[in-house]
């Protein structure tokens, strides 16, 4: 079951969403994710390719969006291998929602 971004109350929540995917690399990157499921970071950047530094830089937007979440493992040889992988969302985007969303909003505008 996919979880809506709460457009009602959660104004911050929404510009985060937002700029989170405004970028064509995250966008690929959730994109990866949903299509491949979780995967670790060195395949992952093989995958788009993009190196890992930037992956990360990457990820980790999309993480502070909650938008994706990580686990450590061990691999079978000891390796650290940190997974990710998209978090199931909805966005349901109308004037209405965002008129709504923007009355909850606490960061103020850059000016």
């Amino acid at each position: 079951m996919k979880s809506p971004i709460d457009t009602t109350t959660k104004g911050d929540q929404l510009v985060a969403t937002l700029a989170a995917l405004a970028n064509p690399h995250r966008m690929r990157i959730v994109a990866a994710l949903a299509g491949g499921g979780r995967n670790y970071v060195s395949q992952l950047a093989r995958e788009l390719g993009i190196s890992r530094p930037l992956l990360h830089l990457h990820l980790q937007k999309l993480q502070e969006a909650g938008l994706v979440t990580s686990k450590l493992e061990l691999s079978q040889d000891g390796k650290a291998l940190n997974y990710f992988e998209v978090i199931d969302f909805a966005l349901h985007l109308t004037p209405a929602a965002v008129a709504e969303a923007a009355k909850t909003l606490t960061a103020k505008p850059e000016t």
